[in-house]
């Protein structure tokens, strides 16, 4: 039986047309599931099975099978696909599947090295470790902590990362109590360790750090405000008026563009992240949306985001929304800053509710569907 098996494996794997039809997409499906009965097979014996499996897996690039192909067959050169969709599946879950078979075929290197040469999808990246989990990880995360050299994003990350283990938060409880974690740290570190599972780890950060006061009351960490839900109409009012969002950001042509326009921010942040960015909004700077401080020859100092730049001029918008163009000649210093343009403390003037109502109606601005009319907020 099994004899005849391997033959059909080498009749359905004959040389096919490169073009891809119907019938070649059968016949690579035929070959993976006749070699998935097959024990002990090694693909790399055999270049026209291995190729029919290859072709399998690009149709099916993302999916649950797929990782469940990868690991059988363990198909370590599958790894630069894992990668990427480590940084940028569609599904946390093909995130978390794509780290944890970069971690099974030791490709500690290989993340460590795209963490360096791709820092705009390196949170991405380091939450997808986190959500993997393991002593591997943590050996891979806990040095971006405490590196100065790395953005605010990334080590956010990797502290929310690191945190998501008690082994983890107790590293990270270590810090603050030695006085080595970094003050802009401050809110990532206390929002994990007021979340842990640990008393002791709870009772300890207490004596160091607080969470953000709404309305002079201390908040709760962001794991339990993402389980309350709001009233969306409430939090339009809010995010136009006491919440001043409006000021720096458009939503379906309304508000001032400043920072990022924000119709479909439902379809691109998590809860968790949306809470995050009003809570700690450098922590996730988006990109070309730095502050930069520009200081004139005649003394005059502006911040804002860039708009753009050439080998001899820049242009900055304000706060205000007021853009600003120089001639680089006429000016001392352009300093791109570690911190967002979007102020901190903007829930002081909130309460935990308003804040709740203020994320309920951001979620609810997702991208429309072509042909169907976008509502105005």
């Amino acid at each position: 039986m099994a004899g005849w098996l391997v033959c059909a494996v080498i009749v359905a794997s004959a040389p096919q047309d490169r073009a891809v039809d119907a019938a070649q997409v059968a016949k690579d499906r035929r070959v993976v599931e006749t070699l998935l009965r097959l024990k002990g097979i090694k693909l790399n014996s055999n270049p026209k099975w291995k190729a029919a499996v290859q072709r399998h897996l690009r149709r099916i690039e993302g999916r649950p099978k797929y990782f469940e192909l990868v690991e059988r067959f363990e198909l370590r050169d599958e790894s630069p696909q894992l990668l990427q969709l480590a940084s940028a599946a569609k599904t946390p879950s093909a995130t978390v599947s794509a780290v944890r078979l970069l971690l099974k075929f030791e490709q500690q290197g290989a993340i460590r090295q795209a963490l360096q040469q791709h820092p705009a999808q390196a949170p991405g990246l380091i939450s997808s470790l986190g959500l993997a989990g393991g002593v591997v990880v943590l050996e891979l995360l806990q040095p971006l902590v405490t590196d100065d050299k790395q953005s605010l994003a990334v080590r956010s990350a990797a502290a929310r990362a690191v945190g998501r283990n008690l082994r983890g938060q107790r590293f990270l409880l270590g810090l603050v109590r030695s006085k080595k974690l970094a003050r802009d740290l401050h809110f990532t570190v206390a929002d994990v360790l007021f979340a842990s599972p640990a008393a002791e780890v709870r009772d300890e950060v207490a004596r160091y750090l607080k969470l953000p006061a709404a309305k002079g009351k201390p908040l709760p960490p962001v794991s339990e405000l993402v389980q309350r839900r709001g009233d969306k109409r409430r939090g339009a009012e809010i995010f136009q008026m006491r919440g001043t969002c409006a000021k720096c950001h458009k939503v379906r042509g309304t508000g001032k563009e400043v920072g990022p326009d924000l119709s479909e921010i439902g379809s691109k942040l998590s809860s968790q992240a949306l809470y995050v960015s009003i809570l700690d909004p450098s922590a996730g700077i988006s990109h070309n949306y730095e502050s930069y401080i520009v200081v004139t020859a005649e003394g005059t100092v502006l911040t804002g985001v860039k708009v753009s730049e050439s080998g001899t001029r820049i242009t900055i918008k304000t706060a205000e929304a007021v853009e600003r163009t120089f001639a680089k000649e006429n000016l001392e210093e352009v300093i791109k800053q570690p911190t967002s343009l979007m102020p901190e403390d903007l829930q002081k003037n909130l309460s935990a509710e308003d804040l709740v109502d203020l994320v309920e109606y951001l979620k609810t601005l997702k991208k429309v569907p072509a042909g169907v009319p976008s509502a105005k907020p």
